[in-house]
């Protein structure tokens, strides 16, 4: 795994991006100089020239993330991959027109055909990266130790995640008690680790065990270390490969004693700053969309235009959260308030549209101004709800160390949250994002924002 944004990914979808990303830079830079040499018999280049040819290219490699071309799941799919690819340079195409329409300085030489020329060189890499994800021969053999609930999640993530270059050959434990996935063979009980790794060539060996008293083979584990296996605790590797905090199985004491879960002064001071800046701009470019907004609700329905409910804040303190409202007036008046359901009545005919673009959300960013949110941090919910939750999830209390957010890495990495069930996945990626809190995993968290919004993700 590569630690980019203080978060983590795989070699293999490191390397394909990165070879896209070459493949542009290559590909447009020669388009443009046939093309200029065709038509004025020069293929020279200028500072003007370069900026044009950066312009068209960070436009390719936006349009090919925003596909979803990176994502797990997708880029295993060769008709999946294919689709997304034709996708992605249409609307590279179409942005690059617009573009070129309203600022024909701004114009690339044979853009439009050095995009689909790029198109034919990222299909050749993806195929050649499905062709290497679906090959065992350049994949780590992966024994795993272990028969519980973090072992079979350990070996559900290896078979399902082929980019992460590994080869999962069995476990060890006792598989009359132990709920592996996809049929793993069971090698043999964690006793036998040092003749298995003498009869089966292994590379690296992940310690995902329940209750390793008296039972880890420490010695023969640190014999394989020396040697250069690697060997990897199932926890750490559940993080890595997921992004979230295997908050069900851990021990509270991996999370004391681990790393993470400090931030410095410092970068408080940046993380503050970085919001007030960013929310101060946001709220100069938004305010005509803002006026806009208001105009529509005060139009479509009766009640305020601001929709004002208390949630809780940092350390468990209640601030007042500041939205457009959505909903009729008095939807949930005499009740507590409900988790939005798909096509709820109690929505407006504005609200649908505001909820799905979260257009709603744009009053929260006098929230950040005031201190009692920021751009990212933990979404903040309701009293009643946010205590009902802290007494039913282990840890979930954890939430309140950060100060919460307007967007977070729950938020991009999954939808919306109704069940108990989506709160503990929801909690899982909230210490992920509190443990490796920083600049730089802020700075992709807004990167991603803007993909949700703009494609309506996860939205009710």
């Amino acid at each position: 795994m590569v630690k980019l944004f203080s978060t983590y990914f795989p070699k293999r979808t490191v390397f394909l991006a990165a070879s896209e990303t070459l493949i542009v830079f290559t590909i447009l830079p020669a388009v443009a100089l046939m093309h200029r040499a065709g038509t004025q018999g020069t293929a020279s280049t200028n500072g003007l020239e370069f900026l044009r040819i950066s312009v068209a290219g960070l436009i390719c490699l936006t349009c090919l993330y925003y596909q979803d071309l990176y994502k797990p799941g997708f880029i295993t799919q060769s008709h999946v991959m294919a689709g997304r690819l034709i996708r992605a340079l249409g609307i590279a195409s179409i942005v690059l027109a617009i573009l070129y329409v309203v600022f024909p300085v701004a114009a690339l030489d044979g853009a439009i055909l050095g995009i689909w020329l790029v198109g034919a060189g990222s299909a050749a890499i993806h195929y050649g990266f499905l062709a290497l994800n679906n090959s065992n021969r350049w994949s780590a053999s992966t024994l795993v130790i272990g028969d519980g609930c973090m072992a079979s999640q350990v070996m559900r993530i290896i078979r399902s995640r082929t980019e992460l270059g590994l080869n999962l050959i069995g476990y060890l434990g006792e598989p009359s008690r132990s709920t592996p996935p996809y049929d793993a063979p069971c090698l043999g009980p964690v006793e036998s680790l040092p003749q298995i790794i003498k009869d089966i060539p292994v590379q690296r060996v992940i310690v995902a065990m329940s209750d390793r008293r008296a039972k880890l083979p420490v010695e023969t584990l640190l014999d394989l270390k020396m040697a250069g296996l690697t060997v990897q605790e199932g926890a750490e590797f559940y993080e890595l490969a997921t992004g979230r905090i295997p908050v069900d199985t851990i021990r509270p004491s991996w999370l004391i004693f681990g790393s993470g879960f400090r931030v410095s002064r410092l970068r408080s001071f940046y993380k503050r700053l970085m919001s007030v800046t960013i929310a101060t701009m946001a709220l100069l470019v938004f305010s005509p969309v803002m006026a806009i907004v208001a105009l529509a609700i005060w139009m479509d329905s009766t009640g305020p235009v601001i929709f004002r409910q208390v949630r809780i804040g940092m350390h468990g303190m209640p601030f007042t959260l500041y939205k457009f409202r959505t909903m009729y007036d008095g939807a949930d008046r005499g009740r507590d308030a409900l988790p939005v359901e798909p096509n709820d009545r109690r929505v407006t005919r504005v609200g649908v549209w505001l909820r799905r673009f979260r257009f709603d959300e744009l009053p929260q960013l006098y929230n950040i101004l005031t201190g009692h949110m920021s751009l990212v941090g933990p979404r903040p919910f309701v009293p009643n709800q946010e205590l009902e939750l802290a007494e039913r999830i282990p840890l979930y209390k954890q939430r309140w160390a950060a100060r919460p957010g307007a967007t977070g890495w729950a938020q991009v990495q999954r939808g919306y949250c109704a069940t108990l069930d989506d709160n503990v996945e929801k909690l899982a990626y909230d210490l992920f994002y509190i443990k490796n809190m920083s600049i730089g995993l802020d700075l992709w968290i807004v990167f991603k924002t803007i993909k949700v919004v703009f494609a309506g993700i996860g939205g009710r």
